[in-house]
């Protein structure tokens, strides 16, 4: 018999979308509704904030599953339109040792749902839903689910370099490889350990999954997966880590991946 995955976790930053924008390529939709249609259980597995999956979900119409948000700090029932689980952190230290670190740089935190708490002005753009500019004691009063940093005016390779060997304790942290953005989840917290979790939920075996990604962030998701899948354009780190390399997102290669399995 065919292997075909029965859990298909997709990143959306880089796989189903390009970065920052909410509209799914045709192809990749297409692809996504044969593999539901066929009763594949999809699951989107992000970075983003909820309020910033939300319009994806939307997209896709995508009903009767989890959206997992925040890298697997928030969990969103797509039918009920509810959170389901939301764990969160004391951003405080981090806030400390980064400021520290990266002079310059602006902070925002996760209000769930509904936007976020900002330490300064981020671009347009870079963060979804209602944004207030507060002081660091307001920014980190409450504990949330999600710290972002952006140094303004530096590339990624140079927040990469800055954070070698630097540890932040009791928290989980990943550098984006397309702009200089830090992301800080609380600690364990990551889209494999999620992604698990659902798994044993769901009560699919583990040999029956497939996960596509492209960030450092995808990397523990891509190792979880029996069959993990790096887009084309991944740096070499995570393409090192899948079992497979589609296409770029500019080549819609999810949809490449996905007919391998549910083909038109």
């Amino acid at each position: 018999m065919t292997w075909r995955p029965r859990l298909i976790a997709l990143d959306i930053d880089g796989t189903l979308t390009r970065t920052g924008e909410e509209a799914v390529a045709p192809a990749v939709r297409a692809a996504i509704h044969r593999a539901v249609d066929r009763g594949a259980h999809v699951v989107l597995s992000t970075g983003r904030s909820l309020i910033g999956t939300r319009p994806v979900v939307d997209d896709l119409r995508l009903l009767g599953t989890t959206a997992i948000c925040s890298n697997g700090a928030v969990w969103w029932d797509t039918t009920s339109r509810e959170v389901t689980r939301k764990v969160g952190f004391d951003a405080g230290p981090a806030v400390a040792a980064l400021r520290e670190l990266f002079p310059g740089a602006v902070f925002a935190t996760e209000v769930t749902g509904e936007g976020s708490l900002s330490l300064g002005r981020f671009p347009d753009g870079d963060l979804w839903g209602v944004v207030r500019e507060v002081d660091a004691a307001e920014l980190t009063a409450e504990p949330t689910s999600r710290l972002v940093m952006r140094w303004v005016g530096r590339t990624p390779d140079e927040v990469a370099l800055r954070m070698l060997d630097v540890e932040l304790p009791g928290v989980t942290w990943s550098v984006d490889h397309t702009e200089p953005w830090l992301t800080v989840s609380p600690s364990g917290v990551t889209k494999g350990a999620a992604l698990e979790e659902l798994r044993r939920i769901l009560d699919v075996p583990a040999a029956d999954t497939l996960a596509i990604g492209d960030g450092h962030n995808d990397v523990e998701m891509l190792r979880w997966a029996a069959h993990g899948v790096a887009m084309g354009q991944a740096p070499a780190t995570v393409r090192a880590a899948a079992d497979a390399v589609t296409g770029t997102v500019l080549e819609d290669g999810a949809a490449l991946e996905l007919d391998r399995w549910f083909a038109a």
